[in-house]
């Protein structure tokens, strides 16, 4: 049914820039590789329970460092044998280094520092039981990423005055709530009926770094994992994802630090994203989507735009979003309280032609 609804998604896979940009997701999707967190869950790691975040976060950092050497040598196996799990892994520490940070947390650039463990909940209004809105097979993604087992989460970092998801994102529903354990049996089952991944997305998947390290503790099933996020992370959320997110699928809001603490709250954004962006470059393979705001393409999409060119290369997957319209609060700005015209929609084009970027999607 969905090669009927999205014959893109099929023809896709043979399209070159695809390929290129994301070849190794679609191995791990036709099962001929395997998955990040599979062979983080490989790698040996040592440490003890009883040892000082600042020790763990040594440990991490040099199996970091290991980690691609082993992506490679599992790559050229096409296999990870039940013997080759250790007792203590890589997918391990990362796991007890995110039940410490939800004691304290800081997964996203806001650093609450609330204990969440303890029940306390920060900006995000996120507390210690991971809660769902709704998971199901999204056909409405990029090409290459549908079907998408998508699963969206409560909550959310920032505050985005037009946030389509505001239902989601500001709580207006309370969502179900999950066990490891039974979101585990929810991914498998997505992949088992056909989805190419599984896209963790909402809201925002950052606030539940700890919860989806725990669910993924109990997944077998060889399956690629999408970071679907506004990249509004901090850097122990971004070296927690190496080795577990395949695919970042990241926001790029804004091109001016003034546009992003007016429409979304989120000061300090250049900075954070683009870092965040750099290390997912690093570390995975990457789709950006850079929405394109009305009034905004001067200080916005054309900064970003060429950032994005120069820093990440012009056969980076970029799709150039034009379904902007005023959602929850947008009429709050004069700036957001229109679509786009289509003088905007074919001038964000130009600027990305003339930013040399040559792999987007629109």
């Amino acid at each position: 049914m969905w090669k009927l609804l999205r014959p893109d998604a099929a023809t896709v896979l043979e399209d070159p820039l695809a390929k290129k940009s994301l070849s190794r997701y679609f191995d791990v999707m036709q099962n001929n590789k395997i998955a990040k967190f599979k062979i983080s869950k490989s790698l040996p790691a040592k440490f003890a329970n009883s040892s000082s975040t600042e020790e763990l976060w040594q440990e991490h950092a040099k199996l970091t460092e290991q980690f691609s050497r082993i992506e490679r040598q599992t790559d050229h196996s096409k296999k990870v044998e039940a013997t080759d799990i250790p007792e203590k892994s890589y997918f391990d520490l990362k796991l007890e280094l995110s039940r410490r940070i939800i004691r304290d947390c800081n997964f996203c650039n806001r650093k609450c520092r609330v204990d969440r463990a303890a029940g306390k909940l920060g900006y995000c209004r996120c507390g210690n039981t991971l809660m769902v809105s709704s998971m199901f097979m999204h056909v409405g993604e990029e090409p290459e990423l549908v079907p998408s087992g998508t699963i969206f989460t409560m909550g959310c970092t920032i505050r985005c005055f037009h946030c389509q998801n505001w239902v989601i994102s500001q709580w207006v529903e309370k969502g179900s709530n999950y066990t490891p354990e039974a979101m585990a049996v929810e991914v498998e089952h997505l992949r088992v009926e056909g989805c190419r991944n599984v896209n963790l997305v909402g809201g925002e998947p950052t606030p539940w770094l700890n919860h989806w390290l725990q669910t993924f503790k109990y997944v077998e099933t060889n399956v690629p994992v999408v970071w679907n996020s506004n990249s509004y992370y901090s850097t122990h959320t971004a070296q927690l994802l190496v080795g577990f997110a395949d695919v970042y699928l990241l926001d790029f809001k804004y091109g001016s630090d003034v546009c992003a603490r007016r429409i979304s709250d989120a000061p300090n954004y250049w900075e954070v994203c683009t870092a965040n962006h750099l290390k997912a470059k690093a570390y995975g393979e990457l789709i950006i989507r850079v929405l394109v705001l009305p009034n905004h393409l001067d200080c916005c999409t054309e900064p970003i735009l060429n950032w994005i060119a120069k820093h990440l290369g012009v056969e980076t997957r970029v799709n150039l979003m034009f379904q902007y319209r005023p959602e929850w609060q947008a009429h709050r700005l004069p700036d957001l309280r229109r679509t786009l015209t289509t003088k905007e929609r074919n001038r964000a084009l130009e600027l990305a032609k003339n930013a040399g970027l040559c792999n987007i999607i629109t």
